[in-house]
């Protein structure tokens, strides 16, 4: 099931492995932003679903 179709408690995807990329862009783990790590425990459930659409795209181009 993709965290964002769950309607409430959107779970983090963070998987322990906290390493920025070579451009200090996106985390190798779960492929946030720093931004986005920093804001997630006050964000929205949509906005955290938000960013998990951006992730899957991430993963995408990322070639994970």
């Amino acid at each position: 099931m993709k965290a964002r179709a769950v309607a409430n408690n959107v779970p983090s995807p963070c998987i322990s492995v906290c390493k920025m990329d070579a451009h200090r862009v996106l985390c190798l783990g779960c492929l946030r932003t720093l931004q986005e790590i920093r804001d997630w425990s006050t964000m929205s459930d949509a906005d955290k679903r938000t960013v998990w659409s951006l992730i899957e795209a991430r993963s995408v181009t990322q070639g994970a």
